[in-house]
């Protein structure tokens, strides 16, 4: 495909199980679907610049498949597949036309179409009375199979490309094996789109199989040729190098020279930070910002291109020359292509698989495991969206307006409330400075890795610097409590500052809070790049680690009246449970949470309230919320866990097994790479999978069989991920000891003492 400049290609007859993405190196991917590894098998694949084009992928069987791309705002549908031969059942050939049927007929008509299917049909030299439907370019007499193209080419309004170029019967045979000689693979398209077809033919000397030849057409998608956007990648700082001592001495050396022999930093914030940059662009050097290299096709090497080139020609040479002769020189070739392949195959993922196999390269190991991870997956990311009457928008503008104009108006629409009359008396206290052993550990707690802000400077520069970071980032902090504004023209988030100062928290912290939130502005990061800014006037900044305690703050204030103690009233954030012994009780209650919250501006969600009874007598009643009937349940979900109304833990246990295998899947490329060694695998299988199937669990009570349920799916998992089946006879404890991994119930108990130990220090 890149020899030959090809976008897209559908093939068939592809005998991979499965229904997945994989990626083919050099940035081409491959979209397919499968149910038996023996016969069969569609795909399509994508060169690079159009994997993040595809919207939608839909596979209706092993014959049938199709995807939705959006190209310089043009929606094309790509479908591939792969008809019965002659000699199968009436019923097989059915039901491929209906699947076909059913695909066209999904595909809005203002959307282009173009299917490459191998039909398994001739549809004939000559079109005499299917004129509108195809040219009369085919090769020798229509069959039955080929009769069946021309009546769906009818039926959809398509026309066969193949037909309307008059080409050399060599560019128009796409089969060939023995004495035979025909055409039965068609690119159809809808015939008000074949003027945008310049051209179709079968590319001669191409060795895509072995009967088969590539049949090629090129489609204009635009009357207009608009610029494609290059896939961009942001060229970052290399800061993780500052793990290495000697990176991190060099980099202290060089910033002391650019401050000129100082040793401490500027007061000022914005020269400070731009010294830092450009020092650490020179020191530890930037990213290229292009595509990384697939770490999947290293043994891509020049000696196997070479002999792939020479196997190409003594292809090319036999189609010209059906000699014995060349065709012993053709098959020698293949073989040795094969061996070579082979070879350079395995010695590359030796090394890689030695590398996994240290403790150095367990790193390597987890970004493998996502790297395959995301290549399996259709979509990766969501580049349109549909504005407020439904209509997609494509355009990059467009969107990154949309998203704009949907976040503006969400992060600044306000609830109605009542005005407080009432007002409350600050407090007005000695604030003491921030001091440098407060800023040491909270440098010390913060983790190394995490992403970087505007500013660019990760928390890696300020360990590496040391005292110096801490002198000035003391100064810097005292500094913003010293210079604050005294005055406001308008305060917003009233509610905020009166809960604060209700609180007691000093007026100097209140009127920092303020100064964080006045004439604050935020843009919003999309698949597309990054949109205008834009006023935030309400609610708590987004991400900020201050935004919790915030909040807390103001529930405790508004709720003051209204909460009861533990159990009867449970609060985390905004997630509330009430408990009461009657529905009357709780009917009022919620009532009360409701005024107390609604009339200061806050909103209860209707669609998120539910109720449930335990030991529900019959003649229980419903509960309302303003009049408005509340949605019972027999069980919800709180905090991650499920709670059931019968006191049982039955679904919790099931959602537990079901996240662990969701989780198991993520890492099964690597899981099940049986080069891959069992420690690495229960190593990894410990750190991704069991968590998932323990959170939440020390607080369960577990009854033996459903802890018997959560052990027999974690061995599942391990005999997959050991290649081991029951049929081998291999005992749960040896299953265990390979891959390093105790018994789950024992480390439940464990995680069931550890929480009581929190719970005991606790009280």
């Amino acid at each position: 495909m890149e020899r030959r400049k090809v976008d897209i290609l559908c093939v068939q007859e592809t005998r991979w199980k499965g229904s997945k993405a994989r990626s083919m190196g050099a940035g081409f991917k491959l979209f397919y679907y499968g149910v038996d590894s023996k016969r069969n098998g569609v795909g399509v694949i994508l060169k690079e610049e159009f994997v993040r084009n595809v919207l939608e992928v839909k596979r209706v069987s092993d014959k049938v498949m199709s995807l939705k791309l959006e190209i310089e705002g043009v929606m094309l549908n790509v479908v591939s597949g792969y008809a019965p031969q002659v000699g199968c059942e009436l019923e097989e050939k059915e039901r491929f036309w209906s699947e076909l049927d059913e695909v066209m007929e999904s595909i809005p008509t203002g959307e282009r179409v173009v299917i490459g299917v191998d039909f398994n049909g001739h549809v004939g030299e000559g079109n005499t009375g299917d004129e509108e439907v195809m040219g009369k370019f085919g090769v020798k007499e229509r069959n039955l199979e080929g009769q069946m193209v021309v009546d769906f080419a009818k039926r959809m309004d398509m026309g066969v490309v193949n037909t309307y170029f008059q080409k050399r019967e060599e560019h128009r045979v796409t089969y060939k094996s023995g004495g035979r000689r025909t055409q039965v693979d068609y690119i159809l398209c809808r015939r008000g789109n074949l003027k945008a077809i310049s051209d179709c033919k079968v590319v001669v000397g191409e060795s895509v199989a072995r009967q088969h030849r590539m049949v090629v057409c090129r489609m204009t998608l635009m009357v207009c040729k608009m610029k494609r956007s290059k896939i961009e990648i942001e060229k970052k700082t290399k800061w993780w190098k500052l793990k290495k001592e000697e990176c991190c001495e060099e980099f202290r050396q060089k910033l002391r020279q650019a401050l000129g022999g100082q040793v401490l930093l500027p007061d000022d914030w914005e020269a400070t930070v731009e010294v830092i940059r450009e020092t650490g662009r020179k020191v530890l050097g930037v990213s290229s910002g292009k595509r990384k290299e697939d770490k999947e096709t290293w043994w891509w090497n020049e000696e196997v291109q070479d002999s792939i080139h020479r196997k190409r020609l003594a292809k090319k040479k036999w189609d010209m020359d059906r000699t014995e002769e060349n065709r012993q020189e053709y098959k020698e070739l293949q073989r040795r292509v094969k061996r070579e392949v082979s070879k350079a195959k395995q010695k590359a993922y030796d090394e890689l698989y030695t590398r996994l196999d240290t403790r150095e390269g367990e790193k390597d190991l987890y970004r493998l495991a996502r790297q395959r991870d995301r290549d399996g997956k259709d979509v990766q990311q969501v580049r349109v969206i549909k504005d407020r009457d439904g209509r997609v928008l494509t355009s990059e503008e467009s969107v990154q307006r949309r998203w704009k104009e949907y976040f503006e108006e969400l992060m600044n629409e306000e609830n109605e409330r009542e005005k407080r009359v009432e007002g409350v008396n600050s407090v007005e206290q000695k604030v003491d400075k921030i001091r440098k052993d407060e800023v040491r550990k909270a440098l010390k707690r913060m983790k190394s890795g995490k992403a970087v802000g505007p500013d660019d400077i990760p928390v890696e520069v300020w360990k590496c610097l040391g005292e110096a970071a801490v002198e000035f980032l003391a100064s810097l902090f005292n500094r913003v409590l010293e210079n604050l504004e005294k005055a406001y023209d308008r305060v917003p988030r009233e509610e905020l500052w009166y809960c604060m100062r209700k609180s007691g928290v000093a007026e100097k912290y209140v009127r920092v809070v303020q100064d964080m939130y006045e004439r604050s502005r935020t843009v919003v990061r999309c698949a597309v790049g990054q949109t205008e800014e834009f006023k935030v006037e309400v609610g708590l900044h987004q991400g900020s680690a201050l935004s919790p305690f915030l909040f807390a703050i103001v529930m405790d204030q508004l709720s003051e009246e209204v909460r009861q103690e533990s159990p009867w009233t449970m609060m985390f954030a905004d997630d509330i449970v009430i408990c009461s012994e009657s529905r009357e009780q709780v009917e009022e209650n919620l009532e009360r949470w409701r005024f107390a919250l609604e009339r200061r501006g806050m909103k209860v969600s209707r669609s998120k309230t539910e109720y449930m009874c335990v030991n529900e007598r019959e003649g229980s009643g419903t509960v309302r919320l303003q009049g408005e009937e509340v949605k019972k349940v027999q069980e919800f979900k709180y905090l991650g866990s499920t709670v059931q109304s019968n006191g049982e833990c039955g679904k919790e246990v099931k959602k537990r097994v079901q996240a662990g295998w969701n989780g198991w899947r993520k890492v099964s490329e690597v899981l099940c790479d049986q080069k891959i060694s069992a420690r690495i695998k229960g190593k990894v299988y410990r750190t991704v999978v069991r968590p998932t199937m323990l959170y939440g669990l020390e607080t369960v009570s577990l009854r033996k069989r459903q802890e018997s349920e959560l052990e027999v799916a974690e061995l599942k998992m391990l005999r997959f991920s050991l290649g081991v089946t029951r049929l081998d006879r291999i005992r749960n404890e040896y299953i265990r000891g390979t891959a390093h991994v105790g018994r789950l119930g024992d480390k439940v108990r464990e995680a069931r003492l550890r929480w009581f130990g929190h719970v005991q220090r606790r009280e």
